[in-house]
């Protein structure tokens, strides 16, 4: 639906040779593509912007070759997430190898890095749960307000984790369940303190940790920081505010009087927004900062095309001003 982008190839090797609205039904009538069996390198030769969404791991196999093509590279995975090798053995588990590649790469959330993003060339797009956290504390962290460890707790709908299926994935073991999977050591944590770290000019430290709940889409996180000093709510809201007054996608929800107080990923679901929210707990100096997305636009595609408006220098809201669903 974007006024300034004609979707020329899309590729899959699951589905080649198949209409695309035969596998995204709610497509219909509104593209004609089949897919393509095209390798990244193929599609890119067709291409003036790819859109990489394959999984971890697979990115740094076809990226150093399309990147001497002179062709725009919007990359999905986390491979190229850390400005820093030496995270990826941390929290992948493997060397990076091509480390000269991640300077060349943009974090693709535009509240933060616009303006690299207007003359990047390459663009990697954050993960969904850092995503959430890192809205949602990075106000907190430019204020100077995290001192010590700033705690996370994270709750994903199951498309969070992929269409691959598997037992734990299988519809009557998710029904009626809240599932802690990543009690600690979650690899969102590398992005997330990388970000904040870069706002607030100081090595930041974050523990996570992320449960599956009864849900399609969305994340809610529940973020504490402990401060040192008395804080009023004056203090978040000018915190807030001057982040992100200006910013299209951004929401406060803080509403004591309205059926939904809080941000509720039920509100964002279908839309480019972040919901945010905060809360002072006086009797342990504790702010809450509270964060909702839809993982798979806000916390994906959406933020990929977000980018990729700024960087091609589009108005930022082309084809992402839609109205989040309303499901009752």
């Amino acid at each position: 639906m974007h006024p300034d982008i004609q979707v020329k190839v899309a590729t899959s090797q699951q589905h080649s040779g198949e209409y695309v609205f035969k596998v995204h039904p709610n497509l219909k009538g509104l593209i004609d593509l089949t897919f393509a069996n095209d390798t990244p390198e193929e599609a890119a030769s067709k291409v003036d912007i790819i859109f990489m969404a394959v999984p971890h791991g697979s990115s740094i196999e076809h990226v150093p070759k399309i990147s001497e093509m002179g062709v725009r590279i919007i990359d999905m995975s986390a491979d190229f997430r850390f400005r820093n090798p030496a995270d990826y053995p941390v929290w992948y588990g493997w060397e990076h190898p091509a480390p000269d590649l991640l300077s060349k790469f943009v974090y693709g959330m535009p509240e933060l890095h616009r303006e690299e993003l207007k003359s990047a060339h390459f663009i990697s797009v954050p993960g969904c749960i850092a995503s959430s956290s890192i809205y949602s504390l990075a106000p907190l962290a430019k204020a100077g307000l995290i001192n010590g460890v700033a705690v996370v707790d994270a709750k994903i709908g199951s498309s969070g984790s992929g269409n691959k299926p598997s037992i734990a994935t299988h519809f009557s073991e998710r029904y009626n369940s809240v599932r802690i999977y990543s009690p600690s050591g979650h690899r969102h944590i590398g992005e997330i303190e990388q970000e904040l770290s870069i706002v607030s000019g100081i090595k930041t430290t974050v523990t996570m940790s992320a449960h599956s709940v009864n849900m399609v889409r969305g994340i809610l996180t529940t973020s504490s920081v402990f401060v040192d000093r008395e804080l009023k709510m004056p203090d978040l809201w000018n915190a807030y505010r001057s982040m992100y007054g200006k910013e299209p996608f951004v929401r406060f929800i803080m509403d004591p009087n309205g059926l939904y107080k809080y941000p509720d990923p039920k509100l964002v679901v279908g839309s480019n927004f972040v919901d945010l929210g905060f809360v002072i707990d006086q009797h342990v100096r504790r702010v809450i900062a509270l964060g909702s997305i839809d993982n798979l636009i806000k916390g994906a595609a959406g933020n990929a095309i977000q980018s990729m408006n700024v960087m091609e220098g589009f108005d930022e809201r082309e084809g992402l001003m839609m109205s989040p669903m309303r499901l009752v």
